[in-house]
């Protein structure tokens, strides 16, 4: 049984997010916080992409202040949150975790730590406020990174 093809990485993380259906809102933000160039780059980059449906999560009124150009500063914090330096699969994810001995820290690219554990099979994301994410997709890759989906936007 065949899950999905992997298909060469021709695109680099902006390019597969600005062609992933579910991540328009992420697309919209990464642009906001000017920060597509920085994720264009050569990386590599891990990505933890939070789909529509985990944006839609999100208080309306403060989504909506955060992708106001004076609000770029604090946009680009939060979506730093989400960006991990180095090409991390869900395996090294699935390796960290087990030699923490169930938890493993990550440290992110705006400076903060993300708390990784597993519940059953999946990998749960839990942030500095204690809100736990759940990665939905893995191993996506990229020309300059690995992207992997998550179900609820983490907060710094």
């Amino acid at each position: 049984r065949i899950d999905r093809v992997l298909l060469p990485a021709d695109r680099n993380i902006v390019q597969l997010a600005q062609a992933t259906p579910e991540l328009t809102t992420l697309v919209a933000a990464v642009q906001a916080a000017g920060l597509a160039g920085t994720l264009s780059g050569t990386g590599p980059f891990t990505v933890f992409a939070p789909t529509n449906a985990a944006f839609a999560k999100v208080d309306k009124a403060t989504l909506d202040g955060l992708l106001k150009p004076e609000a770029e500063e604090k946009l680009a914090a939060l979506l730093t949150y989400h960006v991990v330096a180095g090409n991390m699969k869900a395996a090294d994810v699935a390796k960290l975790i087990k030699d923490g001995g169930g938890t493993a820290t990550i440290k992110t690219v705006n400076g903060g730590n993300l708390k990784a554990s597993l519940d059953a099979e999946k990998v749960i994301l839990t942030d500095a406020k204690g809100g736990k994410s759940t990665i939905t997709a893995t191993d996506i890759a990229a020309s300059n990174g690995v992207v992997h989906t998550i179900d609820t936007v983490v907060m710094p």
